[in-house]
């Protein structure tokens, strides 16, 4: 298993983060002070929303509310996309202005 692979979309205002991530994957579990969007564009994986697992087959679009901690286990190769609200545009520092800690 490799470290999932991650691209980063901006327009206006609107950042999107792609993360192709391999079959037995776990992305880390981190939450946001508002509500967003994730697309599960191709794969299977299982999220985890407050400790309850639910499992989603692609296409599908969660909304994953603020506050809310959440991670991300590839059940097969998957596309995720989770798009937030920002102006940052700076990779490097994105994440530390979207991630509550």
């Amino acid at each position: 298993m490799t470290v999932e692979a991650i691209s980063h979309h901006f327009s206006d205002g609107v950042y999107a983060k792609q993360m192709r991530l391999e079959k037995g994957h776990l992305a880390i579990t981190h939450k946001h002070n508002y509500s967003h969007l994730s697309i599960l564009a191709t794969g299977h994986v299982e999220i985890t929303l407050n400790g309850v697992k639910s499992r989603f087959k692609a296409p599908y679009c969660i909304e994953i509310l603020a506050g809310v901690e959440h991670q991300i286990y590839a059940l097969k190769d998957s596309t995720f996309f989770c798009i937030h609200k920002t102006e940052e545009t700076d990779v490097n520092k994105v994440d530390k202005v979207l991630i509550k800690e």
